[in-house]
């Protein structure tokens, strides 16, 4: 597997044509509604995650805060071959965090890489 950002295939000048690759990560931290237990919060954040992945076929994941039982840190990933796919992506993932009424979106942090980078 090439590290986020390498360029796949044949370098450039080797015939063959240039393969870019954007990746970018989406850190969301959220506060969560009525939650007193580690096993209520996994029933609010685990179909969340689900959805995400469904829906914009990216890697997402509880990153932070795991004993706290009312804050919880999402973690996505999103590849492509253009900066403004994963961009895109991106904005729909924290559309879809923002909308969601049980949770209450506090902050997002937000990476873009490619092959120059």
């Amino acid at each position: 597997m090439a590290p986020a950002g390498e360029v796949l295939g044949p370098p450039a000048g080797a015939g063959g044509r240039r393969v870019l690759i954007f990746t970018g990560t989406l850190t969301a931290d959220l506060l969560l509604g009525d939650v007193h237990s580690l096993k209520e919060k996994r029933a609010v954040v685990k179909p969340i995650v689900a959805e995400l992945r469904r829906r914009f076929t990216v890697a997402a994941a509880e990153v932070g805060d795991p004993d706290l039982h009312r804050r919880v840190q999402v973690g996505v990933a999103a590849v492509a071959g253009q900066a403004g796919q994963v961009t895109d992506v991106l904005d729909a993932c924290e559309r879809l965090l923002a909308e969601r009424p049980e949770v209450t979106l506090l902050s997002t942090h937000r990476q873009l890489f490619s092959d120059t980078d």
